[in-house]
């Protein structure tokens, strides 16, 4: 993959990266370490109500589930990072051959050639 091209996939992964990081810190921001009593704003001795606490502590979930996923993808953009630094960006890591430009375009810390990755959802879905 020429040098350009490898810059411009550079660009996006770069950007993304920069979305999802800032997501994370919204997410940090909007509560996720607060404590129970402390993210309904009650600062008192009295205990909350338990559908209060039961709300509190799913939307807490949901936030945790949101990160998580948000770190999985981050992980992923930095392998991509860390392919185009070795010159094995646009290649799949299954089988060799070149990816697909506009696959990259819509996905681009993709691993896997179209083929391979048809294959592996196969095989997961054998298995369910």
């Amino acid at each position: 993959m020429e040098k350009a091209q490898l810059d411009h996939y550079k660009k996006i992964i770069l950007k993304k990266r920069q979305e999802l990081i800032e997501q994370l810190e919204k997410l940090k921001e909007s509560g996720l370490n607060t404590a129970v009593s402390d993210s309904a704003g009650d600062h008192s001795t009295y205990s909350l109500h338990m559908a209060d606490q039961g709300t509190d502590t799913m939307e807490r979930e949901k936030q945790y589930m949101f990160a998580s996923r948000e770190q999985n993808y981050l992980y992923h953009l930095d392998l991509a990072l860390e392919r185009i630094e070795k010159g094995e960006f646009g290649q799949c890591v299954n089988c060799g051959e070149e990816i697909d430009p506009a696959r990259l375009e819509a996905v681009p810390h993709v691993r896997l050639c179209i083929n391979c990755k048809s294959k592996e959802e196969l095989t997961k879905s054998k298995y369910k």
